[in-house]
């Protein structure tokens, strides 16, 4: 099946066709380096790495481009308060940035380029919009022509004359048309800036993606990506720009994810309702946030709340324990000396069948727009038929079983590489899940063992009323035990 995207740009899907043969080229706009990334930045980061990680699955060789701005106005301003440089400032906030990334399993882009390091690239880009009248200088500040961009407002959809009509005018501004926008910017006293041209100053935030995105990938290039709040005015002004200047469009096909709410609401720091990634990941493992995130199509607006993310702790749980009971089983019938009688059964055949079916729908799913809401649904049937099939495979060896939970592993590894989910041992995931779900209920590890181990002396000695009392007060601190062998195993629910 072809690769299909939503392109914003023509509002419908398309199937991709790649300007190379074989080879995505994709741009995402990174993050502004002043502070701690947010639930927002999250959810852009994953649903980018998972278009990635598929197009990489499916055989095309992948170049990703995700750039840091690192000079900005809340980064001069940030730098002003901390009386600090910008450069201590942007670089503190990347190295947090990365360290959320890693911790979220969103592999290192190809390309993580800076703004400040294409400088040059940016005035060169400057002066030919300048050249060709798409551009003019005044005092020492250049601005876009946006009458001279007769398609101005074609991604955003929206009407050049409505947006001159609803435009704040400023009396005192130098621009010819409040629509314009600023290519560089004239240096105020005391902010850092660059030689150019039209005197000392720095860029304008848009220029700088169109700079770094031809530097890397060229004058046209596949994808481009980001959050649905760049549309307009940051991706209509790259595209004005860019196509400006080089009379080709900037990328064929533009992706952008929908908004993350806070129980309903918009997220704003404004009413408190802000959260970091790193402040979710000291009450959840990583892979919690990434489920709860690609439970939805990305383009649909997601809402965050603790209920949401338990949910998706429940589900991930579910799989872990999947995977821990495949493991475990298929590590007993490798050391079994059964016999199995039939190796070619129609039985085998038909469960083999079925490994093929899931894996086909979830290939599917994610073909069809990067449908991961889908394809969860077909990681979730491989929950169950591993779950059925190593219950009804009990105490009988009818056929060559072990081949089957060989294929189910192999699967769900291809599930999980693709969705970046189920890269922990199940043991790592289920110690690191109960320390962080005690952490956040005020429950004590050590009093919960020593419990168990009381119950586990119990039922030593036969003293099974004592033995059902304490599995009842761990009950009802939400704890479930697992018995097995001479062992006992436990989950907070």
């Amino acid at each position: 099946m072809s690769q299909k995207i939503f392109n914003t740009a023509t509002r419908k899907k398309e199937v991709l066709k790649t300007v190379k043969d074989g080879t995505v080229s994709i741009y995402v706009c990174g993050i502004t380096a002043y502070d701690v990334c947010h639930i927002g930045h999250a959810r852009a980061a994953i649903v980018f790495d998972v278009v990635v990680r598929h197009l990489r699955a499916r055989g095309y060789h992948v170049t990703y481009v995700k750039n840091f701005t690192d000079i900005d106005d809340k980064i001069i301003d940030r730098a002003k308060k901390e009386n600090v440089s910008i450069t201590e400032i942007a670089e503190r906030y990347i190295k947090l940035h990365d360290e959320d990334m890693a911790a979220l399993g969103v592999a290192t882009p190809t390309i993580t380029p800076k703004a400040t390091e294409h400088i040059d690239d940016m005035i060169s880009l400057i002066s030919v919009l300048i050249e060709k009248g798409n551009a003019y200088c005044v005092d020492g500040d250049v601005y876009f022509a946006v009458d001279k961009f007769p398609l101005y407002g074609g991604l955003s959809g929206r009407n050049l004359e409505e947006m001159n009509a609803g435009a704040r005018i400023d009396v005192n501004d130098k621009k010819k048309n409040p629509l314009d926008f600023a290519l560089w910017k004239k240096s105020k006293e005391g902010e850092p800036f660059w030689e150019s041209p039209w005197g000392k100053g720095r860029p304008g935030w848009h220029i700088e993606c169109s700079a770094m995105s031809r530097r890397y990938l060229g004058e046209i290039f596949d994808i481009h990506g980001g959050g649905e709040d760049l549309v307009f005015p940051h991706h209509e002004n790259e595209i004005a720009q860019s196509q400006a200047a080089t009379g080709k469009p900037l990328a064929n096909y533009w992706m952008h994810n929908g908004f993350v709410k806070i129980n309903s609401e918009k997220m704003s720091k404004s009413v408190g309702n802000f959260f970091s990634v790193r402040e979710i990941l000291k009450n959840y493992h990583p892979e919690v946030l990434r489920l709860f995130m690609l439970q939805s199509h990305y383009r649909s607006p997601v809402d965050y709340s603790e209920n949401s993310l338990a949910e998706a702790r429940s589900g991930l749980v579910r799989c872990y324990t999947a995977l821990q009971l495949l493991k475990e089983t298929l590590t007993e019938m490798l050391a079994s000396t059964a016999s199995v009688a039939d190796k070619n059964s129609a039985k085998e055949k038909n469960y083999i069948s079925k490994l093929k079916e899931l894996e086909d729908k979830f290939n599917a799913a994610m073909d069809d727009d990067f449908n991961t809401a889908q394809a969860l649904g077909y990681v979730f049937d491989l929950v169950r038929f591993m779950n059925n099939f190593i219950v009804a495979g009990k105490n009988t060896i009818a056929f060559n079983e072990a081949e089957i939970l060989k294929k189910a592993k192999k699967l769900f590894d291809h599930f999980g590489a693709v969705l970046g989910i189920f890269q922990d041992e199940p043991d790592y995931f289920f110690q690191s899940d109960k320390e962080m779900e005690s952490n956040k209920r005020g429950l004590n590890i050590g009093e919960i063992e020593n419990l168990i181990k009381e119950r586990q002396t119990a039922r030593k000695d036969k003293d099974w009323a004592r033995a059902d009392t304490i599995r009842n007060e761990l009950v009802q601190l939400h704890v479930i035990l697992k018995d097995s062998h001479n062992t006992t195993s436990w989950i907070i629910e």
